[in-house]
This record gives C-alpha cells, structure tokens and sequence, in this order.
C-alpha cells in the first residue's frame, strides 16, 4: 500500500490502522507534499520509501494507494487506475461530477477498486440504524444535525509529529487547481458560495449525505436550502419522507456532534456520532418507544461495537481488492453525493427547488 498524503487524518487515523491490520496492509511507501510531514511518518512506521510527489510512488511496486491529501483527488485516481493500481480514496472524492466521472471511467476501465472512504458507512452502529430504518414502514421525519466544534481538543493528546506546510510555489499550484476545480463544480459563484461549496459540503456534509442516501436511497427532489454565514439547512424529500440536514459551525464549543433521529408515531431512533478523530468512541444507538393514549415509555441505548468505522473500511477495501467484493461506497456511488453538493449550491443561488438531485451523476 503506497499513502499519499501524511497529514492529520494519515496520522490519526490511517496509518494507525494500517499498522494494527499488519496481516493485511504493507505501507511501502509514503507521498507528502511536504517532506517533513513524509519523513516523520515513515520513521514512526518503518516505511523504506518516501517522496514528495505522487507520480514517484505509483512507479513503485504496489497494489493499491490510499489518497489522504487535501484538494480533488481525480489525478491521482485516475494515473492510479491507468497503472492497474487499486484506489481509496477520503472524502470528498473530487470536486465536481465532471472529475467524479472521470475517475469512475478510469477504474471501471482498468478493472481496479475506486472506493471512496466514508467511515460511517462502516460503523456497525449505523448499519443497525439502517435495519431500524428499513423496519419503520410509517416514518414521518428524518432530521439530521451536526454540531461542528474545534479539532485541537480531540487531538491534541495524540504524539503527533508536527504537520509542515508546502513550499510557497506547491501551495500556490494546489490553490489554482482547487479554485479552477470549484469553477468547474458550480460555475462563477461568489466567494460566499464557492466556500461553502468547499469547506462545508464537501469537507463537512459529504459524509450526512452519503449517510443519508445509504438509509434512503437518491432524493426525489430537493426543497429549500437556507445558507448563511456559519449554518446551512437542506431540506430533501425521499418519496412522502421528509428529510432535514443542519449542519451549524460552533467554534467556540469543543463538543462535537452528529446525529440521525429517525420519527414515527411510536417510535424515535436516534444514532450518535462521536468526533470522528476519537479512536474505539462509541457510536450510540437510542430507540425510545411509547403507547398511543398513555404515559408509556420506554429507552434503549445500544452500543453496537468499539471498533472503529476506519478501521472496518480498511479491512472492507482489503476484500475489495484481493476477493473482488463491490465496494460499499464506491466511486460510482460517491459520485452522486458530489452531484447533490453541487444541487445544494445552485438551488440557493437561484432560489429553486431541484427534482432528482442527483441524476446529473
């Protein structure tokens, strides 16, 4: 396994795991744009082989390449999948449908894995809410929440080496890349919009999205999106359902979360995220349920597992690519997710609701 990208969630996360599941992953080598953030991490882990760009470790001799960096991760993808090498990549998986689509073409040509990594997917807490929701035949409401919060204080008690910045000229090149790719996404957008696009969807709500649509399927159409300096609401319709998706930026409280609370008449099941930089933090399942007429009531809350959605997707791309199992969030599947970030800006800008959100994929 070749990691391109040696940042804070290589460091946190990934390369953690990767180590933990020896009797699967080999890191032979590791890619940063910036050196130090390269070296630290192959020291710590043992790996022969670093460089500062990409191009030098797909000529090495790997199976497959995990992508953790910052910006659209479509030229890597594709070169990867050119090379007959397999691909995971994290969220988001590029930038705009036109990329997404490229890089679908790229690995469905060269018969090679594109799986795109969406931790929550795996977490076995989730895939008991989605048994849940699938048993809830007279559903009423899905809202879903996020309340952002400062990283630094569920990280800060990792030993993590320092994390470099790229030279001037690198920074520069993947700011002009990034900014033609959000271009390329939704147009001549303002800058209010274009950040939003950027550092909320596809940094940020990428992942309720794509959780959203694993429960539910594709929208039939999306009704109303309020945007603001800080907030945003989307509200979609899945069939007769309902669905709201809030994500609000609070900088100044280090409590973060995520939740799913699924309504019925008789029943609300409520799925809680932690911080996704807490390694083995349960995710919580609440079930509440009560008598029509009465002031019966009753609360279950369900820890499914310790185990992390990280590490589960590790081991589930590792099934891809020696068994040939389909990937759970594959690129083709992704795909559609970019295509509703996409939706969610144009619908604000012109102030429209869009039906079949996303079917531009």
């Amino acid at each position: 396994m070749g990691v391109i990208g040696a940042g804070l969630i290589a460091q946190v996360m990934h390369l953690h795991y990767l180590r933990e599941l020896a009797d699967r992953f080999e890191i032979s080598a590791i890619c940063d744009i910036a050196p130090e953030n390269a070296a630290a991490s192959a020291e710590r882990y043992g790996v022969a082989k670093v460089c500062t760009d990409w191009r030098d470790l797909l000529r090495e001799p790997i199976d497959a390449i995990l992508v953790l960096t910052a910006g659209s991760h479509a030229p890597m993808a594709i070169e990867a999948a050119r090379a007959g090498v397999h691909v995971l990549v994290e969220k988001p998986m590029c930038f705009s449908t036109r990329e997404g689509a490229a890089m679908v073409d790229a690995a469905e040509r060269a018969n090679v894995t594109l799986m795109v990594a969406y931790n929550k997917r795996h977490d076995p807490a989730y895939v008991r809410f989605q048994d849940e929701a699938a048993a809830m035949s007279d559903a009423r409401f899905l809202r879903v929440t996020t309340l952002e919060s400062p990283i630094q204080p569920y990280v800060s008690h990792y030993p993590l080496a320092p994390i470099g910045r790229p030279p001037p000229a690198e920074l520069e090149r993947l700011r002009a890349e990034t900014a033609a790719s959000i271009t390329a996404a939704i147009g001549a957008a303002d800058e209010f919009h274009r950040k939003a696009y950027h550092a909320v969807l596809l940094d940020t709500l990428v992942h309720e999205i794509n959780a959203v649509r694993g429960l539910l399927g594709e929208p039939d159409r999306l009704d109303y999106v309020d945007l603001r300096e800080g907030s945003l609401t989307a509200m979609l319709r899945f069939g007769d359902l309902p669905v709201a998706i809030h994500w609000i930026d609070l900088p100044g409280i280090a409590r973060y979360k995520m939740e799913f609370a699924l309504y019925s008449p008789d029943r609300r099941v409520t799925l809680s995220f932690p911080s996704p930089f807490l390694r083995s933090e349960p995710t919580i399942l609440e079930i509440e349920t009560g008598v029509a007429g009465s002031a019966e009531s009753g609360v279950s809350h369900q820890i499914t597992s310790y185990e992390s959605g990280f590490k589960r997707e590790l081991i589930a791309f590792h099934d891809c690519v020696v068994n040939g199992t389909p990937p759970l969030t594959s690129g083709a599947d992704a795909l559609r997710d970019i295509a509703l970030c996409q939706a969610i800006i144009e619908s604000h800008r012109t102030g429209r609701p869009i039906d079949h959100p996303t079917e531009s994929a």
